[in-house]
């Protein structure tokens, strides 16, 4: 009888594959409770909680960002608008400087005299001279008949 012709192996090289293949078939055989699926859907489940926890993140940042933009926008607002009124009061202010000085030069007895008028807020003061106590009145009276004017501070010392 013949006997087929089986190669042999070495002792430690046959012990190594041995070895070799028993801890891989105990590493498969360690199993995970939950199959791929349940693995791959839970994989999912973390990478869509940890997505809308990011999605919060930037809505809650651009909230800020947006707040923090209107607060600097209100600010810019309530400078320009003060800038703006002050202007506005310089330029009615001088308005109401030209006006006095155009009525005064309308008046025989006050046109020839240098009269100082100054303009703040709509309040006028009068400095310089008058040639009597009726002319020093009239210069108020002139005076606050002007559109704007909203007190007289007549300092107009009569000399005569």
């Amino acid at each position: 009888m013949h006997r087929p012709h089986t190669p042999r192996l070495t002792t430690p090289l046959a012990l190594t594959a041995v070895l070799a293949l028993a801890m891989s078939l105990a590493a498969c055989d360690r199993r995970d409770d939950k199959t791929a699926g349940e693995q791959l859907d839970t994989a999912i489940a973390k990478t869509e909680q940890k997505t809308e926890q990011a999605q919060a993140a930037v809505e809650r940042q651009m909230a800020e960002a947006k707040a923090d933009t209107a607060a600097t926008a209100d600010k810019v607002e309530a400078k320009v608008t003060s800038t703006a009124d002050m202007v506005g009061d310089k330029v009615a202010d001088a308005a109401i400087t030209a006006s006095v000085n155009a009525e005064l030069a309308k008046d025989s007895q006050l046109s020839a005299l240098k009269i100082n008028v100054d303009t703040s807020a709509g309040h006028v003061a009068l400095r310089g001279t008058a040639p009597n106590t009726e002319a020093r009145e009239r210069a108020t009276r002139l005076t606050m008949a002007v559109k704007g004017v909203t007190s007289v501070d007549n300092q107009l010392e009569v000399r005569g």
